[in-house]
């Protein structure tokens, strides 16, 4: 993929260098504090105080000075640059539909991180949380997605973000919402088979930045669209399914299988046209 020497988002809060920060105890008086509590409820205090010392690790975090790979920071230019390309196509579709289009934040960060939509953990996988409008990565799921995924190439990474991209703008247009206030109001399998139809918009609408940033800004290379292709089909329910347990439950897909989101992908790709990707009123999507 043809991306150096382009512009990077701005709209990017690198935590990769926070770390918890332990908060004080309170000293002697509250240890004495703990101990009374713990003779009136007739609990042992040093498992109370063990407790008093996890909590203490949440006091905010600070900044650590550790190197950060050089590889990891083209990797971190890479996806701030994709980020802007997302950026450039969704501000013309929204514009060209007379409406206009709300910027995401991207979040870098390592291990854990928190978010509006509470906390999460690297083995998480990158993710969009409409509370905040906010991407969450941590840049270590792109090595992992070369070799658990057997996905590798840069534009198996920008498809990954695109997605991600994808579920923000269902969250403008009021889609995301549409979904999550079904849960409870239909059957489990009901409401898995809208999570697959909202995964499969977000995949076509990856496929749609494609199309019109490579027509823009001639991104593509040989071999882009087979990456992203290899991307799609390793992160199939049907696949990550017969991975993990050796055989394949369809009524709790929640993404698709890996067909659909090639499928979806590539019909975004071809057509570049927001309006065709109605994942919802097709019978089979």
């Amino acid at each position: 993929m043809r991306w150096k020497g382009r512009q990077q988002s701005t709209n990017v809060d690198d935590r990769r260098r926070a770390v918890p920060k332990k908060a004080a105890a309170g000293g002697i008086g509250t240890v004495l504090l703990v101990i009374v509590i713990a003779v009136v409820f007739k609990q042992n205090p040093q498992q109370l105080l063990q407790q008093l010392g996890s909590a203490s690790s949440t006091g905010g975090t600070t900044t650590s000075n550790a190197p950060i790979d050089p590889a990891e920071e083209e990797l971190a230019d890479f996806i701030k640059t994709v980020l802007r390309d997302t950026e450039d196509v969704w501000n013309d579709l929204f514009e060209a539909r007379g409406s206009t289009y709300r910027e995401p934040t991207l979040v870098l960060f390592r291990d854990r991180v928190q978010s509006a939509c509470g906390g999460a953990s690297s083995a998480m996988g990158p993710f969009y949380c409409p509370a905040d409008e906010q991407i969450y990565i941590d840049l270590s799921f792109y090595e992992e997605l070369s070799k658990r995924f057997k996905a590798p190439g840069d534009f198996a990474q920008a498809y990954v973000l695109a997605h991600e991209v994808g579920h923000h703008v269902q969250n403008l247009l009021g889609t995301s919402d549409y979904v999550h206030q079904r849960r409870g109001k239909v059957s489990d399998a009901e409401y898995n088979d809208l999570s697959v139809r909202l995964e499969l918009q977000a995949d076509f609408f990856a496929g749609v930045w494609a199309h019109h940033a490579d027509r823009t800004m001639d991104i593509l290379e040989r071999g882009d669209i087979e990456e992203a292709m290899r991307a799609a089909s390793a992160i199939g329910d049907d696949r990550l399914q017969m991975q993990t347990q050796g055989y394949v439950v369809p009524d709790s897909f929640t993404h698709g299988t890996s067909a659909q989101r090639m499928r979806w992908f590539r019909l975004g790709l071809e057509t570049g046209d927001p309006q065709a990707g109605d994942t919802f009123t097709v019978p089979n999507p």
